[in-house]
């Protein structure tokens, strides 16, 4: 059986253009001590009236048009925002009132959001009910569609995963849960394939072709600005190379050899038009 998940790339400048990357606990069932980005299930709770109402920015029929399915597409956003929440410690919410990004620097706040995330991790439906509790709204309108992979056959766990695209807040730390992820890092995208290809940092193909993708950036407003404005009329459809490991196997629509690579062995969709950097 093959799952819906999501997965977002959160990103900031620190001063340069790096993204948040997670290692996953290596008892893991799936991809277990590889690198990635905060994510996972999409949830039967995700998908509820109540979570849909706690999404500012986007619609359910907007976000399922996006996704290219009948209904239900605002799960995605509210699953990403959730496991965000719950692996990174990161909220990417509003205040009702305002407006303004929510904010942890004062330590009340901060210990009040840390009591809020022990429950969410432990208790199902629990993350719509902190949202609405606090008069928040999640930022839908900041997390944008870049991405859509199923995982091949052959591991113990499949997924169809959507992928999103958002900026840190300010005043956060994402701080890892340390059970699904045991170690966070801030890393620049041609320095996390750099050490892909060392074996320093062993990832799934998908999250390489995020990093390549990212690589062509040079700033958070380029990387942001691309994937707002993309749609259907750029998805570029990801085949592999034949008998080639590491982020080599990837093979782009405007690579010489795309004709001659395998469009069954995974299946990835990238719309995120690249940026004017060299990956």
């Amino acid at each position: 059986m093959v799952r819906n998940a999501a997965t977002v790339l959160i990103l900031d400048e620190r001063p340069d253009l790096q993204v948040l990357m997670l290692k996953r606990n290596a008892r893991s069932i799936f991809v277990g001590d590889m690198w990635v980005f905060p994510g996972g299930a999409v949830d039967t709770d995700d998908g509820t009236a109540e979570a849909d109402a706690v999404v500012a920015g986007r619609t359910d029929a907007e976000c399922s048009a996006e996704l290219g399915i009948d209904v239900g597409g605002i799960a995605y956003w509210v699953a990403v925002l959730r496991e965000t929440f719950e692996e990174a410690g990161v909220l990417i919410a509003r205040h009702g009132a305002d407006g303004e990004i929510i904010d942890f620097s004062e330590p009340a706040i901060a210990e009040r959001f840390v009591a809020h995330r022990d429950v969410v991790n432990t208790t199902e439906s629990a993350f719509v009910n902190v949202i609405a509790s606090e008069e928040l709204a999640l930022d839908g309108a900041g997390v944008h569609y870049v991405a859509n992979w199923v995982t091949p056959l052959g591991p113990p766990r499949r997924y169809d995963t959507r992928f999103f695209v958002t900026a840190m807040p300010s005043g956060q730390v994402p701080l890892h849960d340390n059970d699904e992820a045991v170690h966070h890092e801030w890393v620049r995208a041609a320095d996390a394939l750099a050490a892909s290809e060392a074996g320093e940092m062993v990832m799934m193909t998908p999250t390489l072709s995020m990093l390549q993708r990212l690589a062509t950036f040079s700033s958070l407003d380029e990387a942001l600005s691309s994937a707002a404005a993309a749609d259907t009329t750029v998805d570029e459809q990801i085949r592999i190379r034949f008998n080639v490991e590491g982020h080599g196997r990837i093979a782009y629509p405007a690579d010489a050899d795309y004709g001659e690579s395998s469009p069954d062995t995974e299946n990835g969709m990238l719309r995120w038009p690249a940026g004017p950097v060299a990956g």
